[in-house]
């Protein structure tokens, strides 16, 4: 396979070279890509002795396909991985700033993208480069998380470029994945529920379906088969299996238990609301006294009853609820996951202005077995990853304590 190997100017582009190596030794083709300041730390002809390649650094070289060259070699790649991605090159990939080579390349590519950030701690950790971060992941983009440890600037933290290795085992595994969850059924289901009062009037919350759509999109990324159940959203829907449309939480329960026993696993990321009018009303209702009681029964819990049929057969499908808390979140979510017998329950603070309901952005605790385990504030993009990661050790685990009873 072709990998364009893009490398900014930080001092961990002399680790490129050992990454370059590695790509060769998995049997894949590499091209070497540099921007300006990469050439000061790194020569090129050492990029071209070890690719047996020429290395692509001006984007105005002479010759008569010169100002194409981006778009023949964007055409034909199977990834392109940039390491080390300093700062500068992250935001103007973010920002699609095209000035050079490799920013260029980056936009004309439709293959994978995989990023290795180094920089300073303290750059790190900006708002700005956390919000590039976040762009770049909503988007596709993968990331190898940079390593801890003394820094060539003197700094002792995170910021150091990761090993090459690790380097090559990230490429390795988005050019010939071994998802655990490859083949696998999934249920996710996204959205508020709207309970109708009357022919225009309904009872709601504020989800925008964001979090739901990014795991469903992650899901289908990684290999499974994916029915996303959505309730009421303005949403695009990503490209998944089965896309059902539901309006209440009675559809949303009927849409899920009729597919639950077909299924590897069921993440609940709607907001499903806990009540439904006794009666919803057949016509309008004419505006009356100024204070109106309206009866309200329990609408169908569809994660406890996941639960229960669960517990009942001693088989089942992996579950996941969310639990959307203004207060005592952790302690809440846990004591919900103990109650519904289910794997892992995450837990968010939806009084938050920055995070949560119809914000791109979200804070959580995935509160597990293990215990609680916290997330710092991302994209929801990354939160659903994350999310998927501990779902895919879930699979394995099952996989393997099927195989020793076997």
């Amino acid at each position: 396979m072709l990998i364009a190997l893009g490398v900014s100017g930080g001092i961990g582009a002399y680790k490129a070279v050992e990454v370059a190596r590695g790509l060769q030794k998995r049997s894949h083709d590499v091209v070497a890509v540099l921007t300006a300041n990469a050439a000061r730390f790194v020569g090129p002809l050492t990029f071209e002795a070890i690719t047996r390649r020429r290395v692509v650094s001006d984007q105005f070289a002479p010759g008569a396909n010169a100002d194409i060259e981006h778009i023949a070699l964007a055409s034909s790649l199977d990834l392109l991985l940039v390491a080390p991605a300093t700062a500068n090159i992250l935001g103007k990939m973010a920002n699609g700033i095209a000035d050079d080579f490799l920013s260029t390349l980056y936009l004309a590519t439709r293959a994978p993208v995989l990023v290795a950030p180094a920089m300073n701690t303290q750059m790190f950790a900006h708002a700005a480069v956390r919000a590039n971060l976040d762009r770049l992941a909503a988007r596709g983009v993968r990331f190898v998380e940079p390593g801890e440890g003394y820094l060539a600037c003197g700094w002792i933290g995170k910021g150091r470029l990761a090993e090459p290795e690790e380097i090559v085992e990230a490429a390795e595994a988005l050019l010939r994945p071994h998802s655990a969850l490859k083949g696998r059924r999934l249920i996710v289901t996204a959205g508020p529920t709207y309970e109708d009062v009357d022919p225009v009037r309904y009872l709601g919350n504020r989800s925008s379906g964001k979090m739901g759509y990014a795991l469903a999109a992650e899901a289908a990324a990684r290999g499974a088969s994916v029915t996303l159940v959505t309730g009421p959203s303005v949403l695009e829907p990503p490209p998944v299996h089965e896309l059902v449309r539901v309006r209440s939480a009675e559809e949303m329960h009927r849409a899920v238990l009729d597919r639950a026993d077909a299924s590897d696993a069921i993440v609940m990321a709607a907001a499903v609301a806990d009540y439904m009018p006794a009666e919803p009303a057949p016509q309008k209702l004419a505006k009356g006294p100024d204070t109106v009681t309206l009866a309200l029964k329990r609408t169908p819990d569809i994660l406890a009853e996941l639960g229960r049929r669960r517990l009942a057969s001693g088989g089942g499908p992996i579950l996941v609820g969310f639990a959307a808390e203004t207060d005592e979140v952790v302690a809440r979510a846990a004591a919900k996951r103990e109650a519904k017998h289910v794997d892992l329950i995450v837990a968010n603070d939806v009084s938050r202005s920055d995070a949560g309901f119809g914000s791109d952005l979200n804070e959580v605790t995935i509160v597990g077995p293990d215990g609680p385990e916290p997330l710092p504030l991302q994209s929801k993009a990354r939160v659903a990853a994350a999310i998927l990661d501990r779902i895919e050790r879930l699979v394995a685990a099952r996989e393997g304590a099927g195989a020793k009873r076997e």
